[in-house]
């Protein structure tokens, strides 16, 4: 098995050097990342620029830095690298849990993994005073991937580790909640004014979501789809307001 390994945090995040070692138990591994932190980036592409892509070994793997965003590093990875079966994406510095899906440069990674034909798998971790516990991650990183890497229905997956040991996995939903958005100002050291945005959920997570799942202590596991269409609205539209 060929597992191409991406992130958002950049090449020389300890986190896809602890997913690669891992990942290389269970075929054969090659890094292919941002020079550069590009968290929160979604799924853009870079379309205005060339990109540039230049090898630098990362733990004794074969790796390359691209300086684009997640998704342009699948794509080019997948170029220069035939027979790609899977794409394994992080380990994140931070959770992708409900609405953050929709921003998430780690995801984004393994949905262009998809879109090119492959599966994909983003897996993440909650930073709290310091980095993730790795070593501790590790072995149940390795139970997630024994689970599904020889399901091939398992297309796009998203993975989330809670902040103390786990103690179990869980098959989840997405979970949607709303927030509380403010708009906070303050200035930098030169008194020039910048301004941060903060969010604070407005509501309890439901049980069986993947938010609950991680406030529990359990290994999140939210199979995707790319298709957002909303079946049942769009058959009410169609019932309700018939086209020619």
């Amino acid at each position: 098995m060929r597992i191409l390994i991406a992130n958002d945090d950049g090449i020389y995040s300890p986190g896809i050097t602890a997913l690669a070692e891992v990942a290389a138990d269970f075929g054969q591994v090659r890094i292919v990342a941002p020079d550069v932190e590009m968290s929160a980036a979604g799924h853009s592409v870079t379309a205005s620029r060339p990109l540039s892509y230049k090898r630098t070994p990362v733990g004794g793997f074969e790796a390359y830095r691209v300086n684009g965003t997640p998704a342009d590093c699948v794509a080019l990875g997948a170029y220069h690298w035939d027979g790609v079966d899977v794409v394994l994406s992080g380990i994140n510095l931070g959770s992708n849990l409900g609405n953050a899906m929709w921003h998430s440069g780690t995801l984004a990674a393994a949905k262009q993994a998809v879109l090119l034909g492959f599966r994909g798998i983003a897996v993440s971790a909650p930073v709290t005073e310091g980095e993730p516990n790795f070593d501790q991650l590790k072995p149940w990183l390795a139970r997630v991937l024994e689970l599904l890497l020889p399901d091939p229905d398992l297309a796009l997956i998203n993975v989330n580790f809670p902040d103390q040991a786990p103690h179990g996995l869980r098959w989840t939903r997405q979970s949607v909640r709303h927030y509380d958005g403010q708009v906070m100002p303050s200035k930098d050291p030169m008194g020039r004014q910048h301004f941060w945005f903060t969010v604070v959920p407005m509501e309890a997570p439901e049980p069986g979501t993947d938010r609950w799942a991680v406030e529990q202590g359990y290994v999140s596991m939210t199979p995707l789809r790319l298709d957002l269409t909303h079946e049942a609205e769009l058959a009410r539209a169609q019932e309700r307001h018939p086209c020619d």
